[in-house]
């Protein structure tokens, strides 16, 4: 077993028989900043998530199986080089690039509200980086030869649809997830297989019972980390840092909101797998 990288939030080895195993740790990362306080049982929920969504969408997917708790084999793809970003919801930094008109699209009637529901989910992909990942609207990921017309086609109409499978799974215990994260790649046969992990990680994920447009919601994903860093002004920091193309230290995570973060991850699992940790 060979390290191939030891990502944000996960390390990559290479197995003897070629797959890939995760190994899904208990780090953190916000505002493209890795944090130095772990989040107890995190890998663990992220592991137990991704085995629950590949089982439950019905999709080709490169899980292969479960090892421990906190690690997965998996098959080893060629990674299409995008974030594939499906929004339900006028959230997070849709809101800023929509009032700045950067590749965002909406009805001329729909009149946005904080946290309203879009009247269709919208495909907003990324690109996709360790260190920040940018908008990319279809002309340019086309033109640079990133992807075909109908390449780029199939990746829009597969992640809809995979986001509304997951919005009907979890809309049945009671969340509602806002937006998420697919990662794609092509398998040795040349077919289109999800890959990646799905979880608290790669979506926004709200109470249904506290859900009301026109505030900040209620978040069962790691937006309440993001809420407490902006808080306290890190994320001004991290903007300072930014200009000189720098990152700042993090910060040590208080241990409430720790806690907090391990207790609504475990939640959400549970509830909506309706399995044990």
């Amino acid at each position: 077993m060979r390290l191939i990288r030891s990502g944000k939030v996960k390390d990559l080895y290479e197995l003897d028989n070629g797959n890939i195993l995760f190994h899904f740790s208990d780090r953190v990362s916000a505002f493209d900043v890795n944090m130095a306080t772990p989040i107890i049982r995190k890998g663990e929920v992220l592991c137990k998530f991704a085995e629950f969504w590949f089982e439950a969408l019905d999709t080709p997917h490169h899980m292969v199986r479960v090892v421990a708790k906190n690690k997965m084999e998996v098959k080893k793809l060629q990674i299409i080089p995008l974030e594939c970003v499906v929004r339900g919801f006028f959230y997070g930094s849709f809101v800023h690039r929509y009032k700045q008109r950067l590749h965002t699209e909406l009805p001329s009637d729909f009149k946005p509200v904080l946290g309203s529901k879009l009247p269709e989910p919208i495909f907003d992909p990324t690109t996709k980086s360790e260190e920040h990942d940018q908008p990319i609207d279809r002309h340019t990921a086309i033109s640079s030869g990133i992807l075909s017309d109908n390449d780029y086609q199939l990746l829009e109409t597969r992640s809809i649809s995979l986001y509304k499978k997951m919005s009907e799974i979890v809309d049945k215990a009671g969340f509602i997830i806002a937006d998420v994260k697919f990662e794609f790649g092509m398998d040795e046969k040349g077919n289109l297989v999800l890959g990646d992990s799905l979880g608290p990680d790669e979506y926004r994920l709200w109470l249904k019972s506290a859900y009301q447009p026109g505030k900040n919601q209620e978040s069962y994903d790691k937006q309440l980390l993001r809420d407490w860093l902006t808080k306290i002004g890190f994320k001004d920091t991290i903007e300072s840092f930014a200009r000189e193309g720098k990152k700042p230290e993090p910060p040590q995570i208080i241990s409430s909101v720790a806690e907090e973060l391990s207790s609504r991850y475990i939640y959400a699992y549970e509830t909506i797998t309706g399995r044990r940790l």
